[in-house]
């Protein structure tokens, strides 16, 4: 392979241990794909000399020198300009936009330029670009920092969109996103950055396009990602305890390409399915899930598809969070709507 940059001798690639939280698993893929690959760049605001304001890319500028994890001026636009043009120069670019609610400003370039450059070259020219955004809420943020972007991407054609909900998942999608010969937006569940997780690095996890039972039931399948997986898990724990209830989670993993597949097998076994997703209720991941569903597998369900969304506002002050936020209990009411269904 080509040496672009001149690879530091002193860095060796840590051998992970068996449990890693989320930051620290993304941390890793970083590391592990920029050792694989020296056409692999990072970089973003404060992504090298602070290692990001979540610590992610912490000791990746020292470990590869700053022509290849390197901060940026507070320019989304630019970000997300540059990284198309590194691609098209054949390196791979991994931009990071440092909180959700920011990547508007870039919304142009991602859609308008990023998703269509291999249709507009007729499949010419591809992209290897993924764009890493700490994405949805649930740590009472500020105002712009808590945001549910996916629907405008997941909506857009020429993405692929993916959001892990466990550690293992945060190494493994990334991994494979930035091999990927086409762009990817990356969600990181903000929430979830500190959960612990076994990550086996030698062994690849499943690819971009296939979901996982996060939990397997009988009664309901509950469909969610990212961050919400773990909530739905917890509110099947308490439906199993105090109603006997079963519900079978399934963790997307990835929303373009979506793997509708493991979806409808899922709801076929049980003949009902709420989706639960932070973003507002209309127009929102779970409408185009539910639209499927209703489709698809109009004779196999034994009541409509329910969904467990946040409201159609905007996202509320940190005080309010909780409040706005699809929560257990929002997620059993659901539940027990659709199992009382006639």
């Amino acid at each position: 392979m080509t040496q672009l940059f001149e690879r530091p001798t002193a860095f060796e690639t840590p051998v992970a241990p068996a449990e890693l939280t989320m930051a620290a698993a993304i941390n890793a893929a970083l590391r592990d794909a920029m050792a694989d690959d020296d056409r692999v760049l990072v970089f973003g605001e404060d992504v090298a000399t602070l290692g990001g304001v979540f610590r992610v890319t912490e000791g990746l500028s020292e470990a590869f020198g700053a022509a290849r994890c390197f901060d940026t001026p507070l320019a989304e636009s630019a970000i997300i300009g540059v990284a198309i043009g590194m691609a098209l120069r054949g390196l791979v670019p991994v931009p990071e936009i440092q909180f959700d609610g920011f990547s508007y400003p870039a919304f142009d370039q991602i859609v308008s330029h990023l998703a269509k450059y291999r249709m507009r070259t007729h499949g010419d020219v591809e992209l290897a670009v993924t764009v890493r955004i700490p994405s949805f809420g649930g740590i009472g943020a500020v105002e712009h920092h808590s945001e549910s972007t996916e629907t405008y991407w997941a909506h857009t054609a020429g993405l692929q969109v993916v959001t892990p909900s466990n550690p293992s998942d945060a190494y493994w999608l990334l991994r494979h996103a930035i091999t990927s010969p086409d762009p990817v937006v990356y969600l990181e569940p903000k929430r979830r950055y500190w959960s612990r997780g076994a990550v086996d690095t030698e062994r690849p996890g499943p690819g971009i396009g296939r979901a996982a039972i996060a939990r397997p039931g009988d009664d309901v399948t509950v469909i969610t990602y990212g961050g919400l997986v773990d909530t739905a898990c917890a509110a099947a724990d308490l439906a199993a305890r105090e109603h006997d209830w079963s519900l079978e989670v399934l963790d997307l993993r990835s929303l373009s390409p979506l793997d509708f597949d493991t979806v409808a097998d899922s709801v076929r076994r049980t003949g009902r399915a709420v989706v639960m997703h932070e973003g507002p209720r209309t127009l929102g991941f779970g409408a185009e899930l539910a639209a499927r569903l209703s489709e698809d597998l109009f004779y196999d369900l034994e009541s409509p598809v329910l969904r467990a969304t946040g409201f159609d506002t905007p996202y509320p002050p940190a005080r309010l969070e909780r409040f706005w936020l699809p929560g257990v209990d929002r997620l059993l009411d659901c539940v027990r709507r659709t199992l009382e269904a006639p």
